[in-house]
């Protein structure tokens, strides 16, 4: 027979502390995708019709520039954080989740560093 009660049964299972605020980036980053893609799609629409030079200028205009790098930040980790939950919810050897996290993690940075890299590039800034 068991005489712990069900906080004690609990304790030293780890940390519950993170999850909200988990939780809460994968709100905060879709509300903030929302008129950045917007945005994006409008740029889309100006690639398809506008031959390179102008769809550099374009690009090379400040605000167009901010707003194409909060994009691609806000896109990769909100993919991240999907990503992760993912295989934390569906991965059950606990090493390969480790792992799997990690790469996700590493992967996202160097594409996300990548491709503002490469907005700073075609604005003149590398």
């Amino acid at each position: 027979m068991d005489y712990r009660t069900p906080i004690a049964k609990a304790r030293g299972l780890g940390s519950a502390k993170t999850g909200t605020v988990h939780w809460w980036m994968q709100r905060v980053t879709a509300v903030a995708l929302i008129p950045l893609s917007l945005w994006w799609l409008a740029f889309i629409g100006q690639l398809l019709r506008s031959p390179h030079a102008q769809t550099v200028e374009w690009l090379s205009e400040p605000l167009n520039g901010v707003l194409m790098v909060a994009w691609i930040i806000a896109v990769f980790y909100h993919a991240g954080l999907g990503l992760q939950v993912v295989i934390e919810d569906y991965v059950h050897t606990e090493w390969l989740k480790i792992v799997s996290v990690w790469v996700v993690k590493l992967a996202f940075f160097l594409l996300a560093l990548a491709a503002v890299l490469a907005i700073f590039a075609i604005r003149g800034m590398v």
